[in-house]
């Protein structure tokens, strides 16, 4: 069973992609960028990230709950 993930906000998010090497490309409006290599992935910038729109964008950015989750409490 994978790991329950936490409710961040978008700027949490940024923050723990950004530890596990991704870089801000550009933004627009409240939607952030990312890339690392081929991968990348859109954040929006939310108080609140619900954990389905978590799950997308660890899947679309190819990052594992768990990585997520450990680089979080960092």
């Amino acid at each position: 069973m994978p790991p329950k993930l936490p409710v961040v906000s978008g700027a949490e998010a940024v923050r723990a992609f950004e530890r596990l090497g991704f870089s801000v490309v550009r933004q627009r409006g409240s939607h952030i960028i990312l890339r690392r290599g081929a991968f990348g992935c859109v954040v929006p910038n939310h108080r609140e990230l619900k954990t389905g729109t978590l799950a997308g964008i660890l899947k679309q950015a190819g990052v594992s709950a768990d990585e997520f989750i450990a680089t979080l409490h960092c």
